[in-house]
């Protein structure tokens, strides 16, 4: 079944990911732009919580947990965000729909290798502020698009029936492009700045999993992975033009020296721990480290943002009633819910930019013997404040995702 749609959603995958734009977030203008990936859809609707290797389901946050799949593994995901942008004296809605990720994972006895693509973070801003000068209004309008993709490669091993380790090596690339228009009262023209970065760089992401009987029925998960820190080049340019409104492509072009830049994609360091019984519950929690502090800006003259460590929280789990259920469909459905808490390292007007979101989803298995599935679920959380000036965004995000399972290298019997 893998094999028959593989190529053909890949390619699609790739065209779509180049066009789309995953965020309408105001604060995606500040260092790389949002961090959008948040997981595969199945951990994802438990809080982030990624501490057990599933034989089922592909693990896109520990590079360990492939090792424990039993069955090749092919897994698409993508997303609908709504959000309502609130400050202290207006109110807009935004939409958008983007794909979140696309891989395959193939277990190969004791070890397994896994690829995919996806795209990491995204710029998708458009606002516009009036100033009073005189008796009359200047206007300036700012717009961007783009973000950083991740293309990965990695393989893992199972040690022992409790030990599997990992590891992934990651090429990030992609552009951010921003525009801003300025329009001065009595001046005919305005002007348009175009600024382009181009986003290259190297990212390893190793992960350790480990699993134990408590006693004969209990099982005890833990789950670590270190992502050393990366230095993400960015070939810089801007062009200044003048034009006559907001929607020109602009004249009198001057290109304007920019110095290239580098930016620190931050080390992470995380670790969980689970409880429960295989196919049956789990309850974990699981928390992340980032030493965002030392992210910088596209653009040297971006001097209106800081940054701190950052730190996420995550607790959730699922529970599946009887998962080899031949009759009754709803025994084999997989109820998934979790909290996440997150300071996300952004300092705007003196004001940490803290993230937080409810998340729950249903794991829909595609007829009987197949261990293939259908994720649904949603994201609502809350990010940003209202004080100092700033934006509050209250959101909702859909969230689909397949994940398809296939036997292969299997040795024909009879030809």
């Amino acid at each position: 079944m893998i094999k028959k749609f593989l190529v053909s959603i890949v390619l699609l995958f790739s065209l779509a990911m180049s066009a789309q734009s995953g965020t309408a977030s105001p604060y995606s203008f500040y260092g790389i732009g949002d961090i959008t990936f948040k997981g595969a859809a199945e951990n994802r609707f438990m809080g982030g919580v990624s501490v057990f290797s599933d034989s089922i389901h592909l693990n896109l946050q520990n590079p360990a947990s492939v090792a424990g799949l039993r069955l090749t593994t092919f897994t698409l995901g993508a997303t609908n965000s709504r959000t309502k942008l609130i400050s202290n004296t207006q109110e807009s809605k935004a939409s958008r729909t983007s794909l979140d990720y696309v891989a395959l994972a193939i277990p190969i006895g004791k070890m397994a290798f896994s690829a995919g693509l996806l795209p990491y973070s995204s710029v998708g801003y458009r606002t516009q502020t009036l100033a009073e000068i005189g008796s009359n209004d200047s206007s300036r309008r700012f717009e961007g698009k783009g973000g950083l993709n991740k293309a990965f490669a990695g393989a893992a091993y199972r040690l022992n029936s409790k030990w599997n380790v990992g590891l992934n090596a990651e090429y990030n690339f992609g552009e951010i492009s921003t525009i801003s228009y300025e329009f001065l009262p009595e001046v005919q023209l305005g002007s348009r700045e175009d600024n382009i970065s181009e986003i290259r760089g190297v990212t390893l992401n190793t992960g350790v999993m480990f699993q134990s009987k408590v006693n004969k029925k209990f099982d005890f998960f833990g789950s670590a992975t270190f992502t050393p820190q990366t230095r993400l080049t960015l070939t810089n340019a801007r062009t200044i033009s003048t034009v006559t409104s907001a929607i020109s492509a602009g004249t009198d072009k001057i290109d304007v020296d920019v110095p290239n830049t580098i930016v620190n994609l931050p080390s992470k360091f995380s670790f969980g721990a689970g409880f429960g019984v295989v196919r049956k519950w789990l309850l974990g929690t699981e928390i992340t480290f980032r030493q965002s502090g030392n992210l910088g800006s596209r653009f040297n003259d971006i001097t209106n943002v800081s940054y701190e460590n950052s730190q996420k929280y995550s607790l959730g789990g699922y529970f599946i009633p009887n998962f080899n259920a031949y009759s009754g469909y709803l025994k084999r459905v997989t109820y998934r819910a979790g909290l996440r808490y997150e300071n996300t390292g952004m300092v705007i007007a003196g004001k940490s930019i803290e993230d937080m979101a409810a998340t729950f989803g249903f794991g829909l298995p595609v007829g009987n013997g197949s261990f293939s599935n259908v994720n649904l679920g949603v994201e609502l959380g809350r990010r940003g404040t209202k004080a100092a000036g700033l934006i509050r965004e209250n959101y909702a995000n859909f969230t689909l995702s397949l994940s398809l399972n296939d036997k292969w290298f299997v040795k024909r019997r009879y030809d």
